[in-house]
């Protein structure tokens, strides 16, 4: 009788010992899944605040499932062609109704079509228009491409670049000094991480895009 109860006590001692020792583990495999969740790229949605330059800058005022201002710093010092259409296409009100016509998850969303990607016309072409002005010769630089950054879309010639860019949701090296970098998102970005995604690889939106309602100089 005396042995029981000895052993009893180190059985309830042990089964108290290998519960804690469970509950440190779960608990550090939940730190270790947050820390990873939290960490790899596109998991969850970044948000950039930048102080402002002294580049120009330009306000989008997105309508839809993102709906705010987006203000975007361009990089006239390393893309001053590129900066200068597309001033001068929001100067021309080219951008206003332009759909973001390509979005995709964790990658960027591409608008700028102010030829075929115009609200309530026949979207089947969007992504494939550009302005009435020449194609630009490509200003590649150093720019990473991360978060925020805008960068000008263009086809398999680098120089090829007119009237489309798009805005990046996070890192993507292996377009880095591949295109051109031409802004980066100053404020609004939690409204470029709202904006509606597309569908299937190539990110094509379908229904109603978000889509630039107007957009401005302001500076």
């Amino acid at each position: 009788m005396s042995d029981q109860g000895p052993r009893d006590q180190q059985g309830g001692r042990g089964r108290r010992s290998r519960l804690v020792a469970w509950i440190i583990f779960l608990v550090g495999v939940g730190l270790i899944g947050l820390y990873y969740f939290m960490t790899v790229p596109g998991s969850t949605p970044q948000v950039v605040t930048v102080p402002p330059g002294d580049g120009p800058k330009v306000a989008l005022t997105v309508a839809g499932e993102g709906s705010g201002e987006v203000v975007i710093e361009l990089f006239d010092d390393l893309a001053p062609n590129h900066a200068e259409r597309i001033l001068t296409l929001v100067d021309e009100g080219a951008y206003d109704g332009v759909v973001f016509h390509r979005v995709i998850d964790g990658f960027m969303a591409q608008t700028g079509d102010v030829e075929f990607g115009r609200e309530g016309g026949d979207l089947s072409r969007a992504g494939m228009g550009g302005s009435s002005y020449p194609d630009l010769a490509a200003e590649f630089s150093e720019e990473p491409f991360v978060a925020g950054v805008v960068g000008m879309a263009r086809s398999a010639d680098p120089d090829s670049a007119n009237s489309q860019f798009f805005i990046m949701f996070d890192t993507a090296t292996h377009l880095d000094g591949q295109y051109t970098a031409v802004g980066r998102v100053i404020s609004g970005m939690e409204v470029v991480q709202s904006i509606k995604r597309g569908t299937g690889r190539n990110g094509a939106v379908t229904g109603e895009p978000d889509l630039i309602e107007r957009a401005r100089v302001v500076q």
